[in-house]
């Protein structure tokens, strides 16, 4: 039977995660549709490569911070539960968006304060500006660990936070390219289209981990 490398399993599970992750529209998807648009394609991709960075930081912290203080069976049991409805919300709040999100009030906050005069700076700000992001990769790091798809190495940290940068990238270089050659065809509609779709995918990942709480409920049974 084919057993992949930790390292492998590391990587893909960062890049999916880091992928899905960045389709929602929020405030560096509209940056990087409006800049682009106006600006070109290096312009949209330094945006995007300024919010990876600041991506990979927070799921770096996650992993090697918050993720660690989740080490027992009960405790692990309580977070994949958690895990699993805080997908489904926010596969359904995605599902059934009406409009697209805008910037919340801290990412202004800093964007006023920090005046960023670069595209780079731009994407890093609008990521650091939303608490969210390390929110979530907290409960994703403490997820992949708590299922062994990432190991509780530097190696294996190091893996898996590589797939995101990887995944993050490929998703931000696709849309600036898409949006500079689409001459303003990305409209409201499409980026709430966009938007769906993320939700179908988060509910297919809930889906999945749903299946996986009932199995090890049923094997506790047996």
């Amino acid at each position: 039977m084919f057993h992949p490398h930790p390292c492998l399993v590391a990587i893909l599970t960062g890049f999916i995660s880091g992928f899905i992750l960045s389709v929602p529209v929020g405030p560096v998807n509209l940056a990087i549709v409006n800049e682009g648009a106006r600006r070109g394609l290096i312009w949209a991709l330094l945006i995007g490569y300024g919010a990876v960075l600041m991506e990979v930081i927070y799921c770096a912290l996650a992993f090697t911070g918050a993720a660690n203080f989740f080490d027992g069976k009960l405790i692990k049991a309580i977070l994949e539960l958690t895990t699993f409805v805080f997908i489904l919300y926010l596969g359904i709040r995605f599902l059934t968006a009406s409009k697209v999100a805008t910037e919340g009030p801290v990412g202004l906050k800093l964007r006023s304060k920090l005046h960023p005069h670069s595209a780079f700076a731009t994407g890093f700000i609008l990521v650091l500006g939303n608490p969210g992001v390390f929110l979530f990769w907290i409960f994703l790091a403490a997820t992949f660990r708590a299922h062994d798809w990432v190991e509780a190495t530097k190696v294996g940290t190091a893996s898996c936070v590589a797939g995101v940068a990887g995944g993050t990238s490929v998703w931000f270089s696709g849309l600036s390219y898409a949006v500079s050659r689409g001459h303003g065809k990305f409209t409201n509609k499409t980026l709430i289209m966009m938007e769906r779709v993320s939700g179908i995918c988060l509910l297919v990942l809930a889906f999945g981990e749903g299946v996986h709480i009932v199995m090890q409920i049923a094997e506790h049974k047996l």
